[in-house]
């Protein structure tokens, strides 16, 4: 070995991705930014795997469509029902949670995935770009936070109820500093302290709120907004010397959603290898 080269973790090798176990059975959820390849479909489709049934929401209308399609070829036995839905819009927001909820009959978890970066160092980032960036990012979560804790409200009150888990799409950038990412940064560190406050008044209402906070996650649309070379320094600079797979931020947000962990609220959930 090389002096200066830290030696390579057996924990490089990806694993196999890890059956389904059925911790989210009869479980309903929504789960934002859900088309193409990333974190949202990953957890989608843990969601169906884990015996629950999913409403997958996105704003681009083909991909969201052919997110559903594969869904509902691979998971015929589930139900897999998807809504068009822009996150920077109220209105829209507020028509996915109810639309989720008349398609699957009830709510029992809102996964909010939506999220946008960015490369820019702060002296050439402009004010549409950070403000784009803290709207889908922050905002967004903000938007179907509220309506959800809305709905478990009404919903819990109702019919004496004890459901509804929350969980949000954080970053451990929210910790971290890194070159260019002060609009995600800010936002992701935004997106903790959401989940914190809103854990507090989500209690009285019987639903709990988590996030996790994913180092990389490595998939193809990554790979169109972020240099393969950041990518690889990132890579590197893990204990395991790789990026997670999609599947392992998303076995974690299945985790949280389930009865596993009932006494967990307000947390926020690292899913990295601690780079050093």
């Amino acid at each position: 070995m090389e002096t200066g080269t830290a030696p390579k973790s057996p924990l490089a090798e990806v694993p196999q991705e890890t059956p389904g176990h059925g911790l989210l059975a009869g479980r309903k959820a929504v789960v934002t930014a859900a088309a193409g390849t990333g974190i949202g479909f990953s957890t989608a489709r843990r969601v169906l795997l884990e015996g629950g049934d999913v409403v997958v929401s996105d704003f681009h209308e083909r991909r969201l469509g052919e997110t559903a399609a594969e869904l509902r070829a691979e998971f015929p036995d589930r139900q897999v029902e998807s809504i068009l839905c822009d996150v920077s819009s109220t209105e829209q927001v507020d028509a996915l949670i109810a639309g989720a909820a008349e398609k699957l009959g009830r709510i029992d978890v809102l996964v909010n995935n939506a999220g946008l970066g960015g490369e820019t160092p702060l002296a050439d980032m402009t004010d549409e770009q950070w403000d784009r960036v803290l709207d889908i990012t922050l905002n967004s979560t903000f938007r179907a936070t509220r309506a959800a804790m809305r709905y478990f409200r009404d919903a819990n009150a109702a019919d004496g109820a004890r459901r509804g888990v929350i969980i949000n799409n954080a970053s451990v950038l929210g910790w971290r500093a890194q070159h260019g990412q002060a609009h995600y940064a800010a936002a992701k560190a935004g997106v903790m302290a959401l989940t914190r406050c809103s854990a507090i008044e989500g209690a009285e209402h019987g639903v709990r709120v988590n996030a996790v906070s994913p180092s990389i996650a490595r998939h193809p649309f990554l790979a169109k907004v972020t240099s393969e070379e950041l990518l690889d320094n990132l890579a590197a600079g893990e204990a395991y010397g790789r990026a997670a797979e999609v599947w392992e931020i998303a076995s974690v947000i299945a985790m949280l959603a389930s009865d596993y962990t009932t006494y967990m609220t307000g947390e926020v959930v690292s899913v990295s290898s601690q780079r050093a």
